[in-house]
């Protein structure tokens, strides 16, 4: 349960950044204890992979807190950030039920299942977090793009940080999260209500 619980605030943290989990789980696995990587993702913790997903995760750093380029860089990560999700769920879920010791075997005794969960995950947060950066990139004409992401930088950071010390509080933090996704959605569809109601307002009479 504990290790399911950890995969899941891992694939979580995917979805709003794809390369800050796959570079935690890469750097505990090769120079501590704390997690220990299946085999069949031990590529993971292979120096030039951890340099490549440094510089991944710098360059989705900066691009993400530009306005426009923003949404090009969620449109691209629509698919690396289910992917993540789903290799950080399958190599950090350690326990007996939900090892991927190869991925090779991903459709053989339902060894796949962890990384379909990691993928689902992954992919609910990302559209989470795409649905509030629209929100606010329209309420503040962009401007609020570079706190926005700075802001989920850190959520990302800290869900790393509880998936791997402390998982009991990851149903807590996926639920309150949850419900400002749904909040953040609400508001985003209530907006683009009223702006399409007074751009008919603006429109003659034929």
């Amino acid at each position: 349960m504990i290790e399911a619980l950890t995969g899941t605030g891992l694939a979580a943290s995917s979805g709003m950044n794809a390369y800050l989990p796959l570079l935690a789980v890469g750097l505990l696995g090769r120079f501590t204890d704390v997690i220990t990587v299946p085999p069949g993702w031990s590529w993971l913790e292979n120096p030039w992979v951890l340099g490549i997903l440094t510089v991944l995760l710098v360059i989705e750093f900066v691009a993400d807190k530009v306005p426009a380029i923003d949404h090009v860089n969620d449109i691209i990560q629509t698919v690396v950030r289910p992917t993540s999700g789903g290799i950080t769920f399958g190599a950090a879920a350690s326990g007996e039920t939900f090892t991927l010791a190869d991925p090779s075997t991903f459709f053989q005794n339902g060894n796949w299942l962890p990384v379909v969960i990691g993928v689902v995950v992954a992919l609910f947060f990302h559209g989470g977090k795409a649905v509030t950066r629209a929100a606010v990139n329209v309420t503040t004409a962009g401007v609020g793009a570079p706190v926005a992401s700075l802001i989920e930088d850190f959520v990302s950071v800290v869900l790393v940080l509880v998936a791997i010390f402390v998982p009991v509080l990851v149903i807590f933090f996926i639920a309150v999260m949850a419900l400002f996704f749904f909040w953040a959605f609400r508001r985003w569809r209530r907006r683009r209500a009223a702006k399409r109601a007074r751009l008919a307002a603006t429109v003659p009479a034929s």
